[in-house]
Parts: structure tokens; sequence; C-alpha cells
């Protein structure tokens, strides 16, 4: 017997002592099952199993529960008397899921984060391997699904009679004579009502196989590639030179060949049998990333997003984990991802919002990316036409190496940045009259336009035209969204839903009105301005389902619409060689923000758009509406561009002790009374007053000030010395943990907002 510390997926900072009876060797019919996978195994405790057992999961009583939690260390002295610690229930690896280099970052996260280590290392594995549970039949081995001759058919001598009537029955079975076939294959030439009749004849069946991909650098083939022009030479160079940990931002211009540079620099690598983790920010920028990489080096490419199912994406990381794939390419949690042959990391577009995580584990994948490819000692590049001022400052201060691509491949030119002044001007659909002229030409001309509005719906707001009054939510005190095709009123903040009135609910008046644009509006507007021209829609309510963005997109790139309208999910990256006119709406209210970080991020919106005209040899253009032309922030971007303004912004915020040039911890606390939020956060900033090398802010409402019935503030602390406020935030955090009023409130650590609301 020995006592072990497990790791467990709650809000306490602490691990627990189990105790567990030492497994034994490894019986022989176990060995065979070590020796065909020996990643995940479940295996009981009465099982002959020799195991290592840190890292491994394991299952355990938890109050009145069982979970599932992640051994850290073992034979510990502890402080309890042996015989009152519970036992272990079941061992559920027979090899470890989570590496002692993926330990030591959950450990590094958990106090970097000021995060509970047991949620921090649950974090890091794939969904699926956090739920599995005792007594479940599947093992924790991804499978795939497969097709093959049912084991009696052979002997049946009516198979032709069976078939006669179906000559597509007949196929699939002669196809399936040749050996059993990926299920995922015969979905795309065999319909299900197919599949089923055989199987109802019991001819065919349905097996879960372990695959076992081919070894991808067997398949390694290189395909033509283009001729980097001299800039990307000079990149391509720097990268390739560097060894061991090295982190480079390339800063480039839209249209500049970033994703050629990034082929150009994994090739040797991936000659060299290492593998490479691509970060993209967006679920959309996958599919037409992963053919290019596909296309290029004739191998499979590994994809890990939310549009995976948990079977799927464990199959992925499995994959990566035993060096079966060379390239995988994901979203922010891919960051986790292990990898048997590392050979390099790469964050594409790194100044993008949703690398950072917003709910519970607040970490940055960036961030992430730095630690763990120091961790791994390989180099770690940064890409982006618009990089973050935290990964622009410390380019600028030598601790990334800096190269620049300040202009586009080929015989692509930049576009011309141009601001419309609207006012006093006549509007059709939120579109001056003058902005819809430069449409027409535009799309007489065969050319494609996109229209940009930050506001998916019909309209922001649904009012009574006699008394004034707003529907509202009544949850989070904010106007309700108008939906017209759903027909409902729907609140973006916590996605309650009703039903679109008939009359006011203030005065009974039935004349409503709607407030403001929206893309729904805006697409009905277009397609009733311009009824020669196709319009499609892209915003999350269009693009949800498996698939349907990558389809829109493949779509918009046939010429199929003529006329784009979306949101900001259309500034992310995409290849819209088409588009020679971009429209930007909307956007003045950003000039007025409270938050310090809004000139930055509608700087970068504006030129991540802008750079989605002209992208090929036509020439583009972006017309940004405002009824503010003279703003200093406008006129700097539109006459200098996001490299100039970048670097004054980087100056104002020196001036003004504001990140990168300081550091900021925020603490946030949501409850139904008000009073209690505030009453908790004082006690926070009397807590870190006593530290005398940072500032407190606050406590003071977030932009968002009430959500889902709770009323949500926020408490800044700030110092100029990042290693000063890790230590204050975590001795406060101790002291703050054993306050009655923290057991009233949610309230939760963010370590370098990046939002506010």
């Amino acid at each position: 017997m020995q006592v072990i510390q497990v790791a467990i997926a709650v809000p306490m900072p602490q691990l627990f002592d189990y105790k567990i009876h030492t497994p034994a060797a490894a019986g022989s019919a176990m060995s065979e099952v070590l020796q065909s996978d020996p990643l995940l195994v479940k295996a009981d405790l009465g099982d002959t199993v020799n195991v290592d057992l840190i890292g491994c999961r394991v299952l355990v009583p938890f109050g009145p529960r069982k979970c599932v939690g992640i051994v850290v260390r073992v034979n510990v002295e502890s402080d309890y008397e042996t015989s009152k610690l519970k036992s272990v229930i079941e061992i559920l690896d027979i090899a470890p899921v989570c590496s002692q280099q993926m330990l030591t970052l959950g450990k590094w996260m958990s106090d970097y984060y000021h995060h509970p280590i047991g949620e921090v290392l649950q974090t890091l594995l794939p969904a699926a391997l956090r739920k599995q549970q005792s007594g479940k039949t599947r093992a924790a081995v991804a499978t795939q699904p497969y097709l093959q001759l049912d084991a009696d058919s052979a002997a049946q001598s009516d198979v032709d009679d069976l078939l006669a009537r179906s000559v597509k029955q007949f196929d699939l079975y002669r196809l399936l004579e040749k050996g059993r076939q990926p299920l995922s294959a015969i979905k795309q030439e065999f319909t299900p009502a197919i599949v089923k009749a055989l199987t109802e004849k019991q001819l065919i069946e349905k097996v879960d196989v372990v695959e076992k991909p081919e070894e991808w650098t067997t398949q390694l083939t290189i395909s033509e590639k283009p001729l980097p022009n001299v800039e990307q030479a000079m990149a391509i160079s720097t990268i390739n030179l560097a060894s061991g940990f090295d982190t480079m931002l390339i800063e480039g211009v839209t249209g500049s060949g970033k994703t050629e540079v990034y082929l150009q620099i994994i090739e040797p690598l991936l000659a060299a049998g290492k593998q490479v983790l691509i970060l993209v920010p967006e679920i959309g920028l996958t599919p037409q990333t992963v053919g290019r990489f596909e296309k290029r080096f004739g191998i499979r490419v590994g994809t890990l997003h939310s549009n995976l199912n948990d079977t799927e994406r464990l199959q992925v990381w499995q994959q990566a984990k035993d060096g079966s794939l060379g390239i995988i390419i994901g979203t922010r949690s891919s960051i986790f991802t292990e990898m048997k042959n590392p050979g390099m990391i790469i964050v594409d577009e790194e100044h993008d919002e949703s690398f950072k995580q917003q709910d519970n584990l607040k970490y940055h994948a960036r961030d992430i990316a730095v630690y763990r490819a120091k961790q791994l000692n390989i180099p770690l590049v940064l890409g982006s036409a618009t990089p973050s001022l935290e990964s622009l400052h410390n380019a600028l201060e030598k601790k990334y190496r800096h190269i620049l691509l300040p202009n586009r491949a080929g015989s692509a030119a930049m576009p011309a940045q141009r601001l419309m002044n609207i006012k006093g001007q006549p509007m059709q659909f939120g579109i001056a009259q003058g902005m819809l002229e430069k449409m027409q030409i535009q799309l007489a001309a065969g050319n494609q336009v996109m229209v940009f509005v930050n506001r998916r719906g019909y309209a922001p707001a649904l009012l009574c035209h006699q008394c004034g009054h707003v529907e509202q939510c009544t949850r989070c005190d904010n106007p309700m969204t108008v939906h017209k095709s759903a027909n409902n009123l729907q609140c973006h903040r916590c996605a309650d839903i009703r039903a679109l009135p008939k009359a006011c609910a203030e005065c009974g008046h039935n004349e409503l009105d709607t407030f403001g644009i929206g893309t729904e509006q805006l697409q009905q507007g277009l397609e009733t301005l311009f009824p020669d021209y196709s319009t499609v829609r892209v915003d999350s309510d269009t693009v949800r389902g498996k698939g349907k963005l990558s389809k829109l997109l493949k779509e918009i790139n046939q010429k199929k619409y003529q006329i784009l309208v979306g949101t900001q999910i259309l500034s992310k990256g995409h290849h819209f060689p088409d588009v020679t006119l971009v429209v930007i709406l909307n956007v003045d209210s950003a000039l007025f923000s409270a938050d310090f970080r809004a000139p930055e991020k509608l700087a970068q919106l504006i030129t991540q758009l802008s750079g989605r005209a002209g992208r090929s040899d036509k020439v583009g253009e972006m017309w940004l509406q405002t009824h503010c032309p003279e703003h200093p922030l406008l006129q700097d971007l539109i006459n200098n561009g996001f490299s100039d303004f970048a670097r004054y912004a980087l100056l104002e915020r020196k001036h003004a002790a504001l990140p990168p040039h300081e550091h900021q911890i925020c603490i946030r606390s949501e409850s139904q009374h008000k009073y209690l939020s505030i009453h908790f956060l004082n006690l926070c900033a009397e807590l870190f007053t006593q530290f005398k090398h940072a500032k407190v802010l606050g406590p003071f409402p977030a932009f968002i000030e009430k959500k889902q019935g709770r009323y949500r503030n926020l408490l800044i602390i700030q110092s100029a010395s990042r290693k000063y406020l890790q230590q204050a935030t975590e001795q406060a955090n101790k002291a703050l943990s054993e306050m009655p009023v923290s057991r009233q409130v949610r309230w939760s650590i963010d370590v370098s907002p990046i939002d506010f609301s």
C-alpha cells in the first residue's frame, strides 16, 4: 500500500491524498495489450499491471461523487492517518496520459494564473479523457468506424438474389469484398439507407478499428513552390538559422506572404522527421490552411478545433503524441498538444483576441506557446500584419527577433484606404449614397464587394414609436436584438430568447420600430438595392453547424456571391482574390470607448479588413464611413499605416504607465446583490494596499455591468514589476479565499486582462 496525491478538477488549490495497493508485474495477456497499444488502456486495480502512476488518471471518491483525477505524486508522507484515507477506486491508464513535461507546464500555469492545479491539468487533456468514468466499456483509445462483410455472409449462396433489385447495395457489397472500408469514406458515396439495408440483411457489419496511420515521413513529397521575394527569403533564412529556443515576430502587411514563409521554414523540419504545431485564431481559417499545407507536403494534416467531436480530437491528440502526424493545425487549446518529435511552434495572427480564454482558466495561448517553446527548446514564430502591442514591445526591446515584411507578395499592391464623411448624407440601410455608387461600379466590373458591420441580427433594438419603450432583457438590462429570420428577440449577452411582441409592453401601442442596422437587415437591404447580384451573410448565425463556414468560403471564392456582408469572421485572414472594395460601417463608437485597448483593437480590425481587398492583381480600396473623419486615430491610421500607429500607441502607453510597460491583474466579482460584489472588491483593495509597489484601481463596474441577473465589478492591480505583482497576488489570493464573503460571490483572477466587459 502507498499514499498518492491526486489533482482533481475542483475549485480548491490543493492536491488530495489517497491510498492505493501497489500493482504487481504485468502478466502475459496484459503485455500483449501493452505491445499492441501502449498509450491508453483502462485497468482495474485487480489487474496485474506494472503502472508508472505519475501522470495516470484514476477514479477516486470525492464526497458523494466519483471523480477522475491525475496522479501527481507517489509514495507521499501524508499528514493524515493512512487508515482514514479513502482508497482509489480504479486506475484508468497503464501508461501516463500526462507526461512529466505537461505536469510541469500545469504547475507553472497554476502558479502563474493563480488557478487550482486540478482544473489546470484537466484543461491540458482532451475532453474524452476528462469524462472517462468507471464502468464504461469504451476504452480511452480513439477508434474509427469501418464497414466490413459480416462474418457469416461469405457462406451465403443467395447474395445475388438478395441484392438483385438494388444496384447500389450490390456495389457496396462488392466494394467490401475487397476489404473493410472507413465509414466516413463510404458515406461520401453511399446513403445511410443503403448501409442500413445491408446491415439488416446481415451481409455487412460495423467495427471500430484503432487506426495506425502510415508513417508520414515516408509520404512526404514537396510540390513545386514559388520563388520567395527578397524580404521573404531573408525571413526564411533568419528563421532557418535559429537553433534551440528563439522567439521571432514576423510583422508583415496583409498579403505579404506570411503563409508561404511558414511553408518554407517548416520544410527542412519535416524532412528531418520533426513535427510542427500551428495555431490559428478561428475554425474558419483551418480548412484553407490545411488544404494549402497538405497540397505542399503530400501528407495528412491533423486538425484540432471545436467543430470536431471528442473522439476525433482524441485521435489527433494521440497521433501527435506518438509521432504519427507531422503537422498539427488548431485553435487555442491545441497549444496543449504533445508532440513526440517537436520541431517548431507557429502562432498565426498572434494579435487575435480569441487566443485568450475568457472563462474559467483565463490563459493566453500565445503566452503558453512562449513557455512551451522554451520548455521544448524549439523556435517559436509569431506572425501578424497587426501585431499586439505586447509582442511588438518585446520585439522592439530585443526580447524577440523582429522580422519585417513591409510589401505585398507578387504583383499585388496595398489597397488605398479612405474615409467618407457621412455627416448630413442621405443613407440607405446604413450606407451613404456615394458609397452605393462606388459599390455599383465595382460590381459592374465583375468584382466582389465586402460590407462589414459588427452587429449580427436584424437590428440592435426594438422600440415603441409612441412612448419610446425599448424591449430589454430583464436579466442583463440590455436591449434585445431583433432577429427577423427567426422571428424573435435575442439577448446577445445571456442568449435569452423571446417572441417578437405585437404591441408595446408599456403602453400597448402596436407601432413598434427597429433601431439601428444589423447584418440581417443589411443583407436584405443590399438584395433590394442590387437585385442583379447575389448577396451572402457571414456571421455566427449563418455559419453555425459543421462545415458551414468552409462551404460558404468556398462558394465565395467560386464567385457564387458578389456582395459579402459580415462581422469580424470576415476579417480573419481569409483570401478573397476578387474582392476589390471593402466598406466598413458603424465603427465610430469604438473611438470613444473607456477601454484603453479600444484604439489598438479598432486599428487592428480596420487594417485586417482593409487587407481583404486587392489581394491578387486587381487594385483594391477600403472605405470607412464615419461621422468623425478628423479623429486623430483615423487620420494616423489612414495616412501612416498600422506600423506607425502602433509605435505611437506604445509611446502613449508608456507615458500613461499602461501595459505593456506595466503589468496588470484583474479581480472580477459577480453577485445577484450589487453591494456584495462591490463589498468583496473593497476588501480586496484594502488587502492590496499593503503592497507598496502595486497600484490599486477601482473597484468599478464592468463594461457589461449586469449579465444573467448578476452584477459584475472589477478591481485592477498594477505594477511595473511582473514578479512583484505575481508574488503580491499569490499572497493575497490565500487571504481572499479565507474571507467569508468570498464564498458569497463568484470571483476570479485574470492575469494580463485584455477585455474589461
